[in-house]
This record gives structure tokens, sequence and C-alpha cells, in this order.
């Protein structure tokens, strides 16, 4: 029994040295995803506030996108600690819908493209739809 352990130990050792340095990366990228979060409130409200007859709809439009973005990122990395250590797949299709539908906004002229994206979106929204009626059966999230 014991020299079971000891074999295992440095794998055991390898993995939690992993582990730390995945956590302390997602920590850093939460810290960087809040401020560039600030950075888009603080955006958004001088451009509401100072320009209220704003004519770059779209680009406010992407900008309100990006936000979301952003926020969808940190939601993630919380879920990832409360979750222990373990990525929701919703939150990455979450992510991917939100993301495709941002393309649609900035890059509409091309109607093919359009149609493209929004076929994309429909096999993530149906993907989203299988994931949950299959843990729905199952009782796991």
């Amino acid at each position: 029994m014991l020299k079971q352990i000891r074999n295992k130990w440095p794998i055991l050792r390898i993995s939690v040295i992993l582990q730390i340095v995945l956590n302390t990366a997602l920590i850093l990228l939460a810290i960087i995803l809040s401020v560039l979060l600030v950075k888009e409130i603080v955006y958004l409200i001088s451009v509401s506030v100072f320009n209220p007859g704003i004519d770059i709809y779209y680009e406010l439009l992407e900008r309100i996108m990006v936000f979301f973005l952003y926020f969808e990122f940190i939601a993630m990395i919380v879920k990832y600690f409360q979750e222990e250590y373990h990525f929701p797949i919703r939150y990455f299709l979450y992510i991917g819908i939100t993301a495709m539908i941002r393309l649609i906004i900035v890059y509409h002229e091309n109607p093919v493209h359009t149609l493209l994206f929004s076929l994309a979106i429909l096999v993530l929204i149906i993907g989203f739809y299988i994931m949950n009626s299959v843990t729905g059966r199952t009782g796991k999230y």
C-alpha cells in the first residue's frame, strides 16, 4: 500500500503544481477582464451622458456586446472556482452565441456571411437545448 502511494506521488505533485499555475493564470485573467469591464462601463456612461445624440449606433452596440463578452468570461471563471475546478459547457455556449451576435452586428454587409453566422447561432442553440434536455433527464448540471 505504501509503495503504491510512493509511486503516485510524483504524478500527484505535478497535478497540484499545474492546478496552482492554472488557478493563478485564471485569477490574473479575471483581474484583467474586470479592468476591461470597468473600462467599457466608463465608455458607455461617457457616451450616453456626453453624446446623447450619438450617430454611431453600431459602434455603441458593438461595445455593449463586448461588455457582455467580458461579463460572461468573468462569470465563467467564477463558476470554475465554485464548481471545484470545472468549466460548465453552457458558459462556452453563451459566449459563442454572444460572439456570433456581435459578428452579425459588426459585419453585416455580406448577406452570405450573415446567414452563416445565423446558422452558427442556430447550431449553438440546438447544442444548448440538447445539453439541457440530457442533463434534465440525468439530473446532472
